[in-house]
């Protein structure tokens, strides 16, 4: 769902006098969170990144600055309030989004920290569906990563302005200039740079802002301190300056204005028409710092209230009226029905189900009804709760803005609608992707049976990705994820918290069919044998389809004399038999089908017939069509010292990858390539041992692609046993 801005001016800071709204540290009592903060000092935003390029750091300094938290949290010494699962202290890395509030210079955050590995790519895509803002996070020696771009693409899938962070500008190797021509050239954005770094690496000393023309330096304790900008360094800082402005007012018309007139232009007005640009997403405004260091981090949070939007800014979110399909618009107000998307459930071991979501109309309190439109379930709101990672603050009430989670809701899944039952709208779900490993689990024991059912069922409400289905020709219960670390880190959990004892088989890849030509697939059902019987005829033409598309059908039958009654039927056989191709028994992608023609019967025809005689028509063009095994692609960004690169190069190509482009980075080399998923089970081992332990990777889904011959010919004799 691309959303866009309405009013990009309403959320100007308000002029904030010591009486008035006061930051709020942590403890606050609930009845102080219903609506004291007006709905334009709200900010929802989600802080992104490739894995490692520190944003739970960047959250933990957040909380400690905003006083949610008395003590700064460490993700290496296992003490992060964000990452509180085992899982995550002991790896070291964000598994699972958790969402904070906090207080900043009288203005609510509503926070969500999410993982950057991209087998946990489904954290991040949910979040951003419920967010108004993003905090890109980069690392200022790598700049844009492979999980970069990929969060960046979510982002722009929903339309979500953003600001960047150069992190790390204390490590060695730190370029800011190489960090922010990789956003422009990976990313094709246009960034803002409104910070430069005074110093590098282990001369890191502050930031120079080029909007207040400050210096600010950044002592152990206590709050910034600014100080007029060095002499050796007013040259750099006017001409960054120059471009500043330059590059503002070629996006936003009365900054344009100003420059042609030569009128010098003040802080606020410039402020005010940085935030038009970044609201508009024509720029992306850039800042640096070191979260670690605890350098940059307060101005970070300035640019969060100063540029990315309330919920006040964004125009009425668009549903539709699930009893008449009408679409209605849904103003961000309390006074409007009360409708929220449900972006996350999570099973607590003390509460029990809880689902968050996010509010985009109304107002609810404890206790009140609520319909599932989704669904067409009505539920009952049980306790209401603000969530600071897995700590709880109830309140009695949520308001238009608010992310929150819940108890009680027995029927809501991820991506349902909540709303007033006398104003029933349906939110724009949230679509994932499809998972590409599967492994086969099986209990240890007897004991073990039945709650590894319960088990299974609760993370797959947690996690759409992961999904749980029975093979009923082997009778072996398939988990299927986005990734090996994926399925190993659901595994783990299911024996930690649900004490579930299991075999893990070994990792399966999840192979696709396709046909290669156009298809025409006649498909009759009959059976009569003496009184009423069953009829069904259909012809249908299959095409192969876009990559990504999946299954697309059209009816096309004209000046037939097939009641329009039967075609749904004649879909739903399709579909089904789509579900097992005719090589191997894999699910048949990106096809086009079309019904052409077909015949009936006045008495003998049904629903039924029809359904079977569309699955014939399907399974006969599918045999004519040439399919083809596809098999997925990753794509793998492989990071180490130069002198390793030869061989990890050549152990990437007796992988089947291909090697798609290098590059330095201050003396890092960086190799990219595509390889088959199939081959790269282990890889984390292996590239090790080539590497004497230096050199990382990242790996996510790229596409699927035909398999060569000779191999796909292998993968046929397994699934047919021969």
């Amino acid at each position: 769902m691309v959303r866009s801005l309405l009013n990009i001016d309403n959320g100007k800071d308000v002029n904030l006098t010591p009486g008035s709204i006061r930051s709020k540290a942590a403890g606050e009592t609930k009845q102080a969170m219903a609506r004291t903060t007006p709905l334009n000092l709200i900010r929802n935003i989600g802080i992104i990144a490739h894995i490692d390029a520190g944003k739970t750091t960047l959250t933990e300094r957040v909380l400690y600055y905003t006083g949610v938290t008395y003590k700064i949290g460490q993700v290496d010494d296992g003490t992060a309030v964000m990452d509180w699962m085992d899982q995550e202290r002991e790896r070291g890395i964000t598994i699972t989004s958790a969402a904070t509030t906090c207080q900043w210079r009288g203005h609510r955050i509503n926070l969500i920290d999410t993982p950057g590995h991209v087998d946990f790519t489904v954290e991040v895509e949910r979040s951003l569906r419920v967010l108004d803002g993003g905090v890109v996070v980069f690392d200022g020696v790598s700049g844009v990563e492979a999980q970069s771009e990929t969060v960046w693409r979510q982002a722009d899938k929903y339309g979500v302005p953003r600001i960047c962070l150069i992190n790390k500008m204390d490590r060695t190797g730190a370029d800011f200039e190489h960090s922010v021509q990789s956003i422009r050239e990976r990313l094709q954005a246009k960034p803002l740079v409104l910070h430069l770094p005074l110093g590098a690496e282990t001369d890191f000393k502050g930031v120079i802002d080029l909007i207040d023309e400050k210096l600010w330096s950044f002592p152990e304790v206590g709050d910034p301190v600014s100080s007029a900008i060095p002499q050796e360094e007013i040259e750099r800082v006017a001409g960054a300056r120059r471009q500043l402005i330059e590059t503002l007012s070629e996006n936003d018309d009365p900054m344009m204005e100003a420059y042609l007139e030569e009128r010098l232009v003040g802080v606020s007005e410039l402020k005010a028409a940085i935030r038009r640009a970044t609201l508009a997403r024509r720029l992306v405004p850039v800042f640096c710092g070191s979260a670690l260091r605890n350098k940059g981090v307060q101005l970070l949070l300035d640019a969060v209230i100063d540029y990315l939007p309330s919920p006040a800014d964004m125009l009425p979110v668009s549903t539709v009226n699930p009893r008449t399909g009408e679409t209605v618009l849904r103003e961000a107000n309390d006074e409007a029905p009360f409708s929220a998307l449900a972006f996350k459930v999570v099973s607590d071991p003390f509460m029990g189900r809880l689902v968050y979501f996010r509010v985009y109309s109304g107002t609810m309190k404890s206790g009140d009804p609520v319909l599932n439109s989704a669904r067409d379930k009505k539920e009952r709101i049980g306790r209401l709760f603000f969530m600071h990672a897995n700590r709880r603050e109830e309140i009695t009430m949520v308001d238009t803005g608010s992310i929150a989670a819940t108890v009680g809701l027995k029927n809501t899944f991820t991506g349902d609608t909540l709303c007033d039952p006398g104003a029933p709208v349906l939110l724009e779900k949230i679509r994932f992707p499809e998972p590409v490993v599967s492994v086969a689990v099986e209990p240890k024991t007897k004991n073990d049976q039945d709650k590894m059912g319960e088990a299974l069922q609760k993370l797959s409400e947690e996690d759409p990705t992961f999904r749980v289905r029975v093979d009923h020709e082997t009778g072996e219960t398939i988990v299927s994820g986005m990734g090996e670390l994926h399925l190993e880190v659901f595994i783990e959990r299911m024996q930690r918290e649900f004490k579930v004892g299991a075999k893990i088989g070994q990792p399966q890849v999840a192979y696709r069919e396709a046909i290669t030509v156009a298809a025409r697939g006649d498909g009759r059902f009959v059976r009569q044998s003496g009184g009423r019987g069953q009829y069904g005829h259909a012809v249908i033409e299959m095409q192969p389809g876009e990559p990504g598309t999946g299954f697309v059908f059209e009816d096309k039958v004209k000046g037939s004399s097939l009641p329009r009654e039967y075609i749904p039927a004649i879909q739903s056989g399709v579909r089904e038999a789509l579900d097992t191709g005719v090589l191997a028994g894999y699910p048949v992608v990106d096809v086009k089908v079309l019904v052409i023609d077909g015949s009936y019967h006045e008495v003998d025809s049904s629903e039924m017939a029809f359904k079977m005689a569309g699955s014939m028509a399907a399974k006969s063009a599918m045999n004519k069509g040439k399919p083809v095994i596809l098999e997925p692609i990753m794509a793998i960004e492989v990071a180490a010292p130069e002198e390793f690169i030869g061989d990890l190069i050549g152990d990437l190509s007796a992988r089947r990858g291909q090697i798609e482009g290098m590059e330095n980075r201050g003396g890092t080399t960086i190799v990219r390539a595509h390889v088959p998923l199939d081959k790269v089970f282990g890889y984390a081992t292996d590239i090790r041992s080539l590497s004497q332990g230096r050199a990382t990777y990242t790996m996510e889904f790229e596409r699927y692609k035909e398999m060569p011959a000779e191999l796909a010919k292998e993968i046929i004799s397994k699934a047919k046993g021969t």
